[in-house]
Protein backbone atom coordinates (compact mmCIF):
# COMPACT_ATOMS: atom_id res chain seq x y z
CA UNK A 1 0.00 0.00 0.00
CA UNK A 2 1.12 3.63 -0.96
CA UNK A 3 2.44 5.70 2.02
CA UNK A 4 0.75 8.81 3.62
CA UNK A 5 1.58 11.96 0.76
CA UNK A 6 1.53 13.95 3.71
CA UNK A 7 5.60 15.14 4.40
CA UNK A 8 7.36 13.65 6.74
CA UNK A 9 4.27 10.77 7.85
CA UNK A 10 5.56 7.56 7.12
CA UNK A 11 2.09 5.89 7.81
CA UNK A 12 0.16 3.55 5.27
CA UNK A 13 -2.40 5.66 2.86
CA UNK A 14 -5.69 5.11 3.27
CA UNK A 15 -7.84 7.73 1.61
CA UNK A 16 -7.56 8.53 -2.15
CA UNK A 17 -7.43 12.10 -3.37
CA UNK A 18 -10.71 12.98 -4.79
CA UNK A 19 -11.57 12.94 -8.28
CA UNK A 20 -13.34 16.28 -8.16
CA UNK A 21 -10.35 19.12 -9.26
CA UNK A 22 -11.38 21.84 -7.09
CA UNK A 23 -11.59 19.40 -3.87
CA UNK A 24 -8.62 17.70 -5.26
CA UNK A 25 -6.37 21.25 -5.36
CA UNK A 26 -7.29 22.04 -1.67
CA UNK A 27 -6.14 18.31 -0.81
CA UNK A 28 -3.04 18.98 -2.54
CA UNK A 29 -2.89 22.96 -0.73
CA UNK A 30 -3.04 21.25 2.60
CA UNK A 31 -0.93 19.25 2.65
CA UNK A 32 2.00 21.77 1.71
CA UNK A 33 4.35 19.77 -0.50
CA UNK A 34 6.03 22.15 -3.01
CA UNK A 35 5.11 21.12 -6.79
CA UNK A 36 3.22 18.28 -5.53
CA UNK A 37 0.67 16.92 -8.20
CA UNK A 38 -1.51 14.12 -6.93
CA UNK A 39 -1.72 10.82 -8.80
CA UNK A 40 -4.34 8.18 -9.18
CA UNK A 41 -2.16 5.99 -6.20
CA UNK A 42 -1.81 9.32 -3.80
CA UNK A 43 -3.18 9.01 -0.55
CA UNK A 44 -3.32 10.21 2.99
CA UNK A 45 -4.05 8.50 5.71
CA UNK A 46 -6.40 8.87 8.71
CA UNK A 47 -4.29 11.04 10.83
CA UNK A 48 -4.91 14.26 8.99
CA UNK A 49 -8.79 13.93 9.63
CA UNK A 50 -10.82 14.77 12.51
CA UNK A 51 -13.55 12.80 13.72
CA UNK A 52 -16.11 14.88 12.52
CA UNK A 53 -14.77 14.76 8.88
CA UNK A 54 -16.54 10.94 9.02
CA UNK A 55 -19.54 9.85 8.66
CA UNK A 56 -21.38 8.58 11.66
CA UNK A 57 -24.37 6.18 11.94
CA UNK A 58 -25.37 4.24 8.53
CA UNK A 59 -28.48 6.22 6.39
CA UNK A 60 -29.54 2.87 5.77
CA UNK A 61 -29.47 0.83 9.19
CA UNK A 62 -29.02 3.35 11.78
CA UNK A 63 -25.74 1.74 13.20
CA UNK A 64 -21.88 3.05 13.10
CA UNK A 65 -20.17 2.07 10.19
CA UNK A 66 -18.02 -0.63 9.99
CA UNK A 67 -15.51 1.20 7.62
CA UNK A 68 -15.30 4.86 8.02
CA UNK A 69 -15.95 7.43 4.81
CA UNK A 70 -15.35 10.54 4.42
CA UNK A 71 -17.87 13.18 4.17
CA UNK A 72 -18.52 15.04 0.81
CA UNK A 73 -16.33 18.10 0.93
CA UNK A 74 -13.90 17.33 3.63
CA UNK A 75 -10.10 18.63 3.51
CA UNK A 76 -7.71 17.58 6.19
CA UNK A 77 -6.71 19.79 8.53
CA UNK A 78 -4.18 17.70 11.17
CA UNK A 79 -0.56 18.13 10.48
CA UNK A 80 2.79 18.85 12.30
CA UNK A 81 2.52 22.76 11.30
CA UNK A 82 -0.63 23.41 12.00
CA UNK A 83 -0.76 22.51 16.01
CA UNK A 84 -1.81 26.17 17.74
CA UNK A 85 1.11 27.57 19.78
CA UNK A 86 1.21 31.22 21.13
CA UNK A 87 3.95 33.29 19.65
CA UNK A 88 2.94 36.68 20.51
CA UNK A 89 5.75 38.83 22.66
CA UNK A 90 3.15 38.89 25.50
CA UNK A 91 3.04 35.46 25.92
CA UNK A 92 6.81 34.71 25.27
CA UNK A 93 7.24 37.48 28.06
CA UNK A 94 5.36 36.08 30.50
CA UNK A 95 7.12 32.59 29.88
CA UNK A 96 10.29 33.92 29.74
CA UNK A 97 9.12 35.96 33.56
CA UNK A 98 8.05 32.39 34.90
CA UNK A 99 11.64 30.91 34.03
CA UNK A 100 13.45 34.09 35.42
CA UNK A 101 11.33 33.81 38.68
CA UNK A 102 11.96 29.87 39.12
CA UNK A 103 16.18 30.50 39.01
CA UNK A 104 15.31 33.66 41.27
CA UNK A 105 13.98 31.26 43.87
CA UNK A 106 16.23 28.78 43.32
CA UNK A 107 19.41 30.87 43.52
CA UNK A 108 18.05 33.49 46.31
CA UNK A 109 18.05 31.62 49.78
CA UNK A 110 14.76 33.65 51.06
CA UNK A 111 12.82 36.80 49.89
CA UNK A 112 12.34 38.51 53.48
CA UNK A 113 16.44 38.42 53.20
CA UNK A 114 17.52 42.63 53.39
CA UNK A 115 18.58 44.37 50.10
CA UNK A 116 21.79 46.88 50.03
CA UNK A 117 20.86 50.19 48.74
CA UNK A 118 22.16 51.01 45.80
CA UNK A 119 24.98 52.99 45.56
CA UNK A 120 24.69 56.87 45.03
CA UNK A 121 26.17 56.95 41.56
CA UNK A 122 23.82 54.90 40.25
CA UNK A 123 21.26 56.70 38.24
CA UNK A 124 18.58 54.58 38.73
CA UNK A 125 15.31 54.01 39.75
CA UNK A 126 14.53 50.74 41.40
CA UNK A 127 10.53 49.71 42.31
CA UNK A 128 9.50 48.11 45.57
CA UNK A 129 7.59 45.02 45.65
CA UNK A 130 4.49 45.07 46.73
CA UNK A 131 2.39 41.63 47.48
CA UNK A 132 3.86 38.32 46.88
CA UNK A 133 6.88 37.44 44.30
CA UNK A 134 4.43 35.56 41.83
CA UNK A 135 2.47 39.21 41.03
CA UNK A 136 6.18 40.65 40.93
CA UNK A 137 6.12 44.09 37.85
CA UNK A 138 8.56 46.48 37.86
CA UNK A 139 6.72 50.06 38.29
CA UNK A 140 9.78 51.79 36.47
CA UNK A 141 11.76 50.01 33.37
CA UNK A 142 14.76 50.99 31.92
CA UNK A 143 17.75 49.57 30.25
CA UNK A 144 19.92 50.07 33.31
CA UNK A 145 17.31 47.94 35.33
CA UNK A 146 16.56 45.25 32.76
CA UNK A 147 21.09 44.57 32.02
CA UNK A 148 20.75 42.82 35.30
CA UNK A 149 18.45 40.08 34.32
CA UNK A 150 21.14 38.00 32.31
CA UNK A 151 22.58 35.09 34.05
CA UNK A 152 25.55 34.82 31.97
CA UNK A 153 29.24 35.40 33.27
CA UNK A 154 29.09 38.62 31.90
CA UNK A 155 27.07 41.62 31.77
CA UNK A 156 26.98 45.27 30.98
CA UNK A 157 26.39 46.31 34.75
CA UNK A 158 29.45 43.80 36.23
CA UNK A 159 31.52 45.90 33.93
CA UNK A 160 30.17 49.40 35.52
CA UNK A 161 32.90 50.19 37.09
CA UNK A 162 35.78 48.49 35.59
CA UNK A 163 36.97 51.23 32.12
CA UNK A 164 40.10 48.38 31.99
CA UNK A 165 37.10 45.71 31.05
CA UNK A 166 35.17 48.23 29.00
CA UNK A 167 38.23 49.57 26.80
CA UNK A 168 39.45 46.02 26.53
CA UNK A 169 36.42 44.32 25.33
CA UNK A 170 34.84 47.43 23.22
CA UNK A 171 37.23 50.02 22.41
CA UNK A 172 35.71 52.38 24.21
CA UNK A 173 37.58 54.48 27.02
CA UNK A 174 34.79 54.14 29.96
CA UNK A 175 31.43 53.26 30.59
CA UNK A 176 30.07 56.70 30.34
CA UNK A 177 31.29 56.59 26.97
CA UNK A 178 29.69 53.36 26.37
CA UNK A 179 26.53 55.00 27.45
CA UNK A 180 27.15 58.00 24.86
CA UNK A 181 27.33 55.38 22.07
CA UNK A 182 23.47 53.98 23.26
CA UNK A 183 22.19 57.19 23.65
CA UNK A 184 23.28 58.11 19.80
CA UNK A 185 20.90 54.85 19.17
CA UNK A 186 18.11 56.00 21.38
CA UNK A 187 14.86 55.35 21.33
CA UNK A 188 15.16 54.01 17.55
CA UNK A 189 17.25 50.50 19.42
CA UNK A 190 13.83 49.84 21.66
CA UNK A 191 12.21 48.52 18.38
CA UNK A 192 14.05 46.64 16.67
CA UNK A 193 12.95 44.16 13.69
CA UNK A 194 15.41 41.31 14.39
CA UNK A 195 16.66 38.92 11.21
CA UNK A 196 15.53 35.82 13.31
CA UNK A 197 13.03 35.90 16.49
CA UNK A 198 12.40 38.75 18.40
CA UNK A 199 15.32 38.76 21.84
CA UNK A 200 13.53 39.22 24.67
CA UNK A 201 16.25 37.50 27.30
CA UNK A 202 19.24 40.12 26.62
CA UNK A 203 18.64 43.90 27.78
CA UNK A 204 19.43 46.37 25.05
CA UNK A 205 22.77 47.60 26.87
CA UNK A 206 23.94 44.07 26.91
CA UNK A 207 22.73 43.30 23.24
CA UNK A 208 25.37 46.38 22.23
CA UNK A 209 28.05 45.06 24.49
CA UNK A 210 27.68 41.93 22.75
CA UNK A 211 27.98 43.41 19.33
CA UNK A 212 31.14 45.22 20.12
CA UNK A 213 32.90 42.71 21.45
CA UNK A 214 32.15 41.02 18.45
CA UNK A 215 33.44 43.82 16.60
CA UNK A 216 36.68 44.10 19.28
CA UNK A 217 37.30 40.64 19.92
CA UNK A 218 36.09 38.88 17.11
CA UNK A 219 34.93 35.66 19.36
CA UNK A 220 33.18 33.05 18.07
CA UNK A 221 29.25 32.68 19.24
CA UNK A 222 29.74 29.90 20.72
CA UNK A 223 31.98 31.58 24.03
CA UNK A 224 29.93 34.93 23.65
CA UNK A 225 26.56 32.55 24.63
CA UNK A 226 28.67 30.97 27.20
CA UNK A 227 29.53 34.42 28.71
CA UNK A 228 26.01 35.93 28.55
CA UNK A 229 24.18 32.72 29.12
CA UNK A 230 22.38 32.63 25.60
CA UNK A 231 22.28 30.80 23.18
CA UNK A 232 24.76 30.81 19.64
CA UNK A 233 21.75 32.09 17.78
CA UNK A 234 20.57 34.70 19.34
CA UNK A 235 24.23 35.70 19.78
CA UNK A 236 24.14 35.45 15.93
CA UNK A 237 20.67 37.44 15.65
CA UNK A 238 21.97 39.75 17.63
CA UNK A 239 25.24 40.66 15.79
CA UNK A 240 23.46 40.86 12.15
CA UNK A 241 20.56 42.50 13.58
CA UNK A 242 22.72 45.37 15.47
CA UNK A 243 25.19 45.93 12.51
CA UNK A 244 22.57 46.73 9.94
CA UNK A 245 20.99 48.86 12.11
CA UNK A 246 24.19 50.76 14.04
CA UNK A 247 24.58 51.29 10.07
CA UNK A 248 21.10 52.55 8.79
CA UNK A 249 21.33 54.45 11.80
CA UNK A 250 25.14 56.30 12.04
CA UNK A 251 25.12 56.92 7.83
CA UNK A 252 22.32 59.35 8.38
CA UNK A 253 24.56 61.40 9.59
CA UNK A 254 27.27 63.68 7.95
CA UNK A 255 30.57 62.91 9.10
CA UNK A 256 31.92 65.14 6.04
CA UNK A 257 33.17 68.38 7.78
CA UNK A 258 32.42 72.04 6.01
CA UNK A 259 35.66 73.83 5.05
CA UNK A 260 35.47 76.00 7.49
CA UNK A 261 35.78 72.94 10.33
CA UNK A 262 38.70 71.35 8.76
CA UNK A 263 40.63 74.90 8.76
CA UNK A 264 39.66 75.35 12.39
CA UNK A 265 40.91 71.90 14.25
CA UNK A 266 44.00 71.79 11.24
CA UNK A 267 47.36 71.03 13.14
CA UNK A 268 49.87 73.97 12.98
CA UNK A 269 52.05 71.56 11.00
CA UNK A 270 49.54 71.22 8.34
CA UNK A 271 48.52 74.91 8.36
CA UNK A 272 52.06 75.66 7.74
CA UNK A 273 53.19 73.01 4.96
CA UNK A 274 49.31 72.07 3.69
CA UNK A 275 46.88 74.57 4.24
CA UNK A 276 44.47 73.43 1.62
CA UNK A 277 44.33 69.92 2.87
CA UNK A 278 41.13 68.82 2.98
CA UNK A 279 41.06 65.25 3.30
CA UNK A 280 43.75 62.33 3.63
CA UNK A 281 42.64 58.94 2.20
CA UNK A 282 44.51 55.11 2.15
CA UNK A 283 43.23 51.83 1.65
CA UNK A 284 42.71 48.70 3.67
CA UNK A 285 42.41 45.51 3.16
CA UNK A 286 40.40 42.39 5.17
CA UNK A 287 41.40 39.08 4.83
CA UNK A 288 38.34 37.14 3.76
CA UNK A 289 37.89 32.87 4.15
CA UNK A 290 38.58 31.77 0.77
CA UNK A 291 35.75 31.73 -1.58
CA UNK A 292 34.45 28.55 -3.00
CA UNK A 293 33.65 29.82 -6.54
CA UNK A 294 36.35 30.06 -9.00
CA UNK A 295 35.44 33.47 -10.17
CA UNK A 296 34.92 35.06 -6.64
CA UNK A 297 38.42 33.43 -5.96
CA UNK A 298 40.02 35.77 -8.71
CA UNK A 299 38.22 38.86 -7.92
CA UNK A 300 39.14 38.89 -4.15
CA UNK A 301 42.15 37.64 -4.57
CA UNK A 302 45.35 40.37 -3.34
CA UNK A 303 48.60 40.34 -5.25
CA UNK A 304 49.77 42.48 -1.99
CA UNK A 305 48.42 41.01 0.69
CA UNK A 306 49.23 37.10 -1.36
CA UNK A 307 45.21 36.27 -0.01
CA UNK A 308 41.73 36.77 -0.46
CA UNK A 309 40.51 40.54 0.89
CA UNK A 310 38.45 43.26 0.49
CA UNK A 311 39.56 46.07 -0.12
CA UNK A 312 38.26 49.47 0.89
CA UNK A 313 39.26 53.57 1.30
CA UNK A 314 39.24 55.19 4.39
CA UNK A 315 39.86 59.18 4.73
CA UNK A 316 40.32 61.34 7.61
CA UNK A 317 40.53 65.35 8.25
CA UNK A 318 44.17 66.62 9.35
CA UNK A 319 42.50 67.02 12.77
CA UNK A 320 41.78 62.84 12.71
CA UNK A 321 38.10 62.65 12.33
CA UNK A 322 37.39 59.65 10.09
CA UNK A 323 35.42 61.45 7.35
CA UNK A 324 34.97 59.02 4.33
CA UNK A 325 34.65 55.26 4.44
CA UNK A 326 33.86 53.38 0.66
CA UNK A 327 31.80 50.36 0.05
CA UNK A 328 33.92 47.22 -0.02
CA UNK A 329 35.28 45.36 -3.33
CA UNK A 330 36.99 42.62 -4.14
CA UNK A 331 40.48 43.00 -2.95
CA UNK A 332 42.17 42.69 -7.00
CA UNK A 333 40.89 46.11 -7.52
CA UNK A 334 42.78 49.19 -7.74
CA UNK A 335 42.99 52.46 -5.81
CA UNK A 336 41.96 54.70 -9.11
CA UNK A 337 39.31 52.14 -9.53
CA UNK A 338 37.91 52.95 -5.97
CA UNK A 339 38.65 56.56 -6.22
CA UNK A 340 36.65 56.00 -9.57
CA UNK A 341 33.55 54.75 -8.02
CA UNK A 342 33.44 56.95 -4.99
CA UNK A 343 32.12 60.39 -4.06
CA UNK A 344 35.36 62.22 -3.56
CA UNK A 345 35.26 64.50 -6.69
CA UNK A 346 31.62 65.64 -5.94
CA UNK A 347 32.51 66.22 -2.39
CA UNK A 348 35.49 68.59 -2.51
CA UNK A 349 35.20 72.28 -3.37
CA UNK A 350 37.44 73.48 -5.68
CA UNK A 351 40.72 74.56 -4.15
CA UNK A 352 41.15 71.89 -1.89
CA UNK A 353 43.51 69.25 -1.47
CA UNK A 354 43.57 65.84 -1.25
CA UNK A 355 46.84 63.89 0.52
CA UNK A 356 47.48 60.20 -0.60
CA UNK A 357 49.77 57.49 -1.31
CA UNK A 358 52.10 57.09 -4.49
CA UNK A 359 49.26 54.60 -5.53
CA UNK A 360 46.42 57.33 -6.12
CA UNK A 361 48.06 58.70 -9.06
CA UNK A 362 44.48 60.32 -9.87
CA UNK A 363 45.39 64.06 -10.80
CA UNK A 364 43.34 63.73 -14.33
CA UNK A 365 40.22 62.59 -12.46
CA UNK A 366 40.31 66.01 -10.32
CA UNK A 367 41.76 68.36 -12.55
CA UNK A 368 38.57 69.46 -14.02
CA UNK A 369 37.29 70.28 -10.55
CA UNK A 370 40.88 71.96 -9.41
CA UNK A 371 41.11 69.78 -6.95
CA UNK A 372 44.97 68.64 -6.17
CA UNK A 373 46.41 65.22 -5.28
CA UNK A 374 49.60 65.61 -3.24
CA UNK A 375 50.94 62.31 -3.56
CA UNK A 376 55.11 61.51 -3.57
CA UNK A 377 57.24 62.25 -6.77
CA UNK A 378 57.47 59.24 -9.27
CA UNK A 379 61.29 58.80 -10.68
CA UNK A 380 60.10 58.80 -14.12
CA UNK A 381 63.78 57.60 -15.29
CA UNK A 382 65.72 59.26 -13.24
CA UNK A 383 68.22 57.26 -11.60
CA UNK A 384 67.74 59.88 -7.81
CA UNK A 385 65.41 62.37 -7.06
CA UNK A 386 66.35 66.27 -6.34
CA UNK A 387 67.75 66.84 -2.68
CA UNK A 388 64.64 69.82 -2.57
CA UNK A 389 62.19 67.03 -3.37
CA UNK A 390 63.35 64.33 -1.04
CA UNK A 391 62.72 66.97 1.25
CA UNK A 392 59.33 67.87 0.38
CA UNK A 393 58.39 64.07 0.49
CA UNK A 394 59.52 63.48 3.52
CA UNK A 395 57.26 66.55 4.90
CA UNK A 396 54.42 64.43 3.05
CA UNK A 397 55.17 61.57 4.32
CA UNK A 398 55.23 62.86 8.20
CA UNK A 399 51.46 64.57 7.86
CA UNK A 400 50.20 61.10 5.42
CA UNK A 401 51.10 58.96 8.23
CA UNK A 402 48.19 60.33 10.14
CA UNK A 403 45.92 57.82 8.31
CA UNK A 404 48.08 54.87 8.80
CA UNK A 405 47.15 55.50 12.85
CA UNK A 406 43.91 55.51 12.16
CA UNK A 407 43.26 52.80 10.23
CA UNK A 408 45.64 51.23 12.87
CA UNK A 409 42.99 52.55 15.55
CA UNK A 410 40.30 51.15 13.51
CA UNK A 411 42.15 47.60 12.61
CA UNK A 412 42.18 47.43 16.88
CA UNK A 413 38.74 45.91 16.29
CA UNK A 414 39.60 42.43 15.48
CA UNK A 415 36.96 41.59 13.13
CA UNK A 416 39.09 43.64 10.85
CA UNK A 417 42.17 41.67 11.04
CA UNK A 418 40.71 38.35 11.01
CA UNK A 419 39.20 36.08 8.17
CA UNK A 420 36.28 37.03 7.63
CA UNK A 421 33.59 33.92 7.54
CA UNK A 422 31.51 33.42 4.21
CA UNK A 423 28.69 34.64 6.58
CA UNK A 424 29.73 38.17 7.52
CA UNK A 425 31.65 38.84 3.66
CA UNK A 426 28.36 40.26 2.95
CA UNK A 427 28.33 42.61 5.83
CA UNK A 428 31.69 43.80 5.01
CA UNK A 429 31.06 47.25 4.34
CA UNK A 430 29.04 47.62 7.22
CA UNK A 431 30.59 46.27 9.77
CA UNK A 432 33.83 48.65 8.26
CA UNK A 433 32.05 51.72 8.89
CA UNK A 434 30.32 51.18 11.95
CA UNK A 435 34.34 50.50 13.34
CA UNK A 436 34.87 53.68 11.54
CA UNK A 437 32.54 55.23 13.63
CA UNK A 438 33.27 53.45 17.06
CA UNK A 439 36.85 55.33 16.52
CA UNK A 440 35.44 58.69 15.75
CA UNK A 441 34.19 58.24 19.66
CA UNK A 442 37.48 57.89 20.83
CA UNK A 443 38.95 61.07 22.52
CA UNK A 444 42.53 60.66 20.84
CA UNK A 445 44.39 58.25 17.93
CA UNK A 446 47.39 57.71 19.81
CA UNK A 447 47.68 57.43 23.62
Amino acid sequence: MPLCAVPGCANPGVHLFPKDPTLKKKWEKAIRRKNFVATQHSRLCRNHFQESDYVGESAYTGHPQICKFLKKGTVPSIFPWSTQVSTTPTSRTSRYMKRSRRILDFIQPSVEESVPEPSSSAEIEISTIEGPIEDFTPKTVSVSTQCGSSFGILSLEAMRGNPQAIHFYTGLEKYEKFMLVLDTLSPMCNNLNYRGSKVINVCIGDQLLITLIKLRRYMPDFELAFLFGISQTTVANIFVTWINFMYEIWSLINIWPSKELVQYYMPESFKRGFPNTRIIVDTTEIPITRPGNPVAQQVTFSSYKHQNTVKAMIGATPGGLISYVSECYGGSVSDRQIIERSKLINMCDSGDSIMADRGFNVQDIFASRDITINIPMFLKGKTQLPGVRIIQDRKLASKRVHIERIIGLAKSYKILKSELSPYHVPLASRILFVCAMACNFRESIMK
